[in-house]
């Protein structure tokens, strides 16, 4: 079998001989066989399994590559597997979250909140105190609107979804038109079937953003790193699928068979 040096081995990924050994000490390659001196010799397999690596990387991150390449090295190929499989997983959560926020979105333009004054809908007009910062609503007139209990919206304020201001007076807690914005996305998002821990990362995306709109205008960008999640993780299932083909051994033939 050819014979290769680490510097072969790095120059395909503009990497140091130096991150080769590296690699080779924490598993993702093979072990290297030593010459009588002491220098390892790496071969054509060593050579794929750096460039499955590599592959691997963009799609599932540097952690889950690694450990990919070390289940397989240690000869644990389901568990390599099952690594793959729940990334692919993983990317399959992200898109139904991306699109349970565009239809969260939709729903929230198909029935705006007035900008202030009175909500009206379900549970009859209620009124809404203003001042400098907008329309504000206790958390009564606010759980009424969503047809919830007020329980429900002080869970979701334990979990991080809404975060109403206290007021200093009474100590009541105070919706402005943004904790308001929050609890209907939540309350959206809720009925799509998503778990508390999985809304709250959402809602920090619409605060840094700065509202619905900023938000809307980035999920296309989203979406498209999503895709290149997806194309990422079918290079890295390509070159994965080679090295695993050259690490099989050779079928066997018997004399006399056809």
């Amino acid at each position: 079998m050819k014979r290769l040096r680490p510097v072969d081995l790095a120059r395909e990924h503009g990497l140091s001989p130096q991150a080769v050994r590296n690699y080779e000490e924490a598993g993702i390659l093979p072990a290297a066989e030593r010459t009588p001196t002491g220098y390892r010799i790496y071969t054509p397999l060593h050579a794929q399994a750096l460039r499955a690596f590599v592959a691997l990387m963009p799609g599932h991150g540097h952690q889950t590559a690694t450990a990919i390449m070390t289940a397989v090295n240690e000869g644990r190929t389901a568990d390599a597997l099952t690594l793959v499989d729940e990334s692919h997983a993983r990317l399959l959560e992200d898109r139904r979250t991306l699109t349970a926020v565009e239809a969260a979105l939709r729903d929230l333009t198909a029935d705006p909140e007035p900008p202030g004054g009175t909500y009206g809908g379900r549970g009859g007009g209620e009124t809404v105190r203003r001042d400098r910062t907008g329309a504000e609503t206790s958390v009564g007139p606010l759980a009424r609107r969503l047809g919830l209990r007020p329980a429900t919206l002080r869970k979701w304020e334990r979990a991080g979804l809404v975060r109403p201001r206290r007021d200093p007076r009474t100590g009541y807690r105070v919706y402005t038109d943004a904790d308001v914005r929050d609890a209907r996305l939540a309350h959206q998002l809720r009925r799509g079937g998503y778990l508390l821990r999985q809304i709250a990362p959402l809602l920090d995306r619409v605060r840094e953003a700065g509202g619905v709109e900023p938000l809307r205008a980035t999920l296309d960008e989203w979406r498209g790193r999503l895709d290149a999640r997806g194309r990422a993780l079918l290079a890295g299932a390509a070159e994965l699928d080679t090295y695993l083909r050259q690490r099989e051994p050779p079928a066997r033939t018997t004399a006399g068979r056809t």
